[in-house]
This record gives structure tokens, C-alpha cells and sequence, in this order.
């Protein structure tokens, strides 16, 4: 299935990007129930990303006013669209954080959870803390339960999902 882009139908988008956290978030459950933390780390952050970019769908107002402007979409077409709806697309990770405080609320503060996530899913567990903010995997563990439980279950059953 091909991801509908948000500047020619964001209801489709949205749902394609939820539906996209969903099946994520239970290939993260499934890898930390068999011991592969890492592995739950990168599948529970990118669930994340495609959580936050359904909700910048109903943001789309308010992001404009940060993300103003239009980009070039690279490719065969020459199509211009609004930088705002390039950054719902493809809600770049350097963007997150700046789209998860316009959303707010617990979005907001996951977000930063998701991001040292992340960060530990490319360097591992760091007893020193140098490489990542967790010192073992059950740290680390622990966090991604958070995520899982904490953030998307409970955002994904307040819109319905």
C-alpha cells in the first residue's frame, strides 16, 4: 500500500499513519517479549514518529506558523507543496520535538522519552552514559514499556484507534 501524501487527502493519511503505529507498536511488543531490546527500541520510536505525524494532521494550523513556506519535492516532479505538509509526510526526527510541543500535553513529554530511545537503539546500553542515556537494557526496557503502554495504547484509545 502506498502512503497517501497529506496535501491531497489528510484523513486518509491520518489513517494510513495510524494504522502504520499500530502494526509497529505490536512488532515492538513482540521484540521486547523475546528479549530483543534494541530491536524494540527502533520498531516502538518509529511507531512513535508515525503517532505523531497522524496528530499533526489535526495541527496542521498551528505548525504552519513554524514550518511557513513552500519546498520542492525532489524526483521526476517538479512539485512544490507547503513545507508544513512535507513535514507531516515525513516528520523528520530532527522535527519531532518541535512538532510533539505545538501538539503538547503527553505528546510532548513522550517525545523525549522516544528520543533517548532512539538514541539507544543505535549505540546500546553505556554503563558510562556517554553513547546513551542508559546504562543497561532494563533501563532501557523499561523506557520502551513506558512508550508502549503509557503513551501510544493509552493516545491511541483516546482518538478511537
Amino acid at each position: 500500500m502506498q502512503l497517501v501524501k497529506p496535501w491531497y487527502d489528510p484523513k486518509e493519511y491520518k489513517r494510513i499513519r495510524i494504522d502504520e503505529a499500530k502494526i509497529k507498536l505490536e512488532l515492538a511488543k513482540r521484540f521486547l517479549s523475546e528479549g530483543l531490546i534494541r530491536n524494540a527500541a527502533g520498531k516502538a520510536f518509529q511507531a512513535w514518529k508515525a503517532l505523531v505525524a497522524a496528530l499533526a494532521v489535526d495541527r496542521r494550523d498551528e505548525l504552519s506558523k513554524v514550518f511557513s513556506g513552500k519546498v520542492r519535492l525532489r524526483g521526476g516532479r517538479r512539485e512544490r507543496v507547503d513545507r508544513v505538509d512535507w513535514v507531516i509526510a515525513v516528520m523528520p526526527t530532527s522535527y519531532l520535538k518541535d512538532v510533539a510541543m505545538i501538539i503538547g500535553g503527553r505528546v510532548d513529554l513522550l517525545t523525549d522519552k522516544a528520543l533517548w530511545i532512539y538514541q539507544y537503539q543505535y549505540n546500546g546500553p553505556d554503563p558510562e552514559r556517554v553513547l546513551s542515556p542508559y546504562g543497561d537494557d532494563d533501563s532501557a526496557r523499561r523506557d520502551i514499556e513506558t512508550l508502549i503502554r503509557g503513551g501510544m495504547e493509552d493516545i491511541l484509545r483516546s482518538i478511537g484507534q
